[in-house]
């Protein structure tokens, strides 16, 4: 997390406000007391004051340990980070041709086994060259094996369409 994002909080003296609306350690409100009030509350009490909501109208603060408060701001951030990539559902490429070798096909099978089980969804394309173009049923020969070999672990999101010199299928993963 960037230093910026943390200095968003103003702490102790760097509150502009005459009067804060003060929260104590506890949770507890003191109501609304001037800054000298509430720094000297803080001083006294060994905690830093901190600006929690500079917009409201006064601005609140709190008294908390600043240090211990950032850590745990970026801890909380860290967690949401990680939660949001895991929740993120990547779709992989796999690229075919129409006349590929058995060998070729197990291999590039297993791989699209290990991104299915990995909760990704994956993208087909079948690449056609030349003449090849007129024999477009190999293409969606090959793909519907490739869905029979793989029925217990993904479902068509979209099925099979020439886009240009190339078939384009989406598998993705059953629930």
């Amino acid at each position: 997390m960037s230093e910026k994002a943390l200095e968003q909080e103003r702490i102790n003296e760097e509150i502009t406000a005459s009067e804060v609306r003060l929260i104590l350690e506890d949770g507890k409100q003191a109501g609304i007391v001037s800054i000298d009030e509430a720094l000297k509350i803080a001083q006294e009490r060994g905690y830093d004051l901190v600006e929690i909501a500079p917009n409201a109208k006064p601005p609140v603060c709190k008294l908390l340990d600043y240090g211990k408060f950032k850590f745990e701001k970026v801890k909380k951030e860290k967690e949401a980070r990680k939660k949001q990539r895991q929740n993120m559902i990547e779709t992989k490429e796999l690229k075919l041709r129409p006349n590929i070798d058995e060998h070729d096909y197990d291999v590039k099978l297993k791989h699209i086994r290990r991104f299915l089980e990995d909760g990704d969804k994956v993208k087909l394309v079948v690449r056609f060259k030349g003449r090849e173009t007129m024999f477009g049923e190999h293409g969606i020969d090959l793909l519907n094996r490739i869905t029979a070999d793989l029925q217990d672990l993904c479902v068509v999101e979209k099925k099979p369409e020439m886009q240009g010199r190339q078939q384009v299928m989406v598998i993705a993963p059953k629930n």
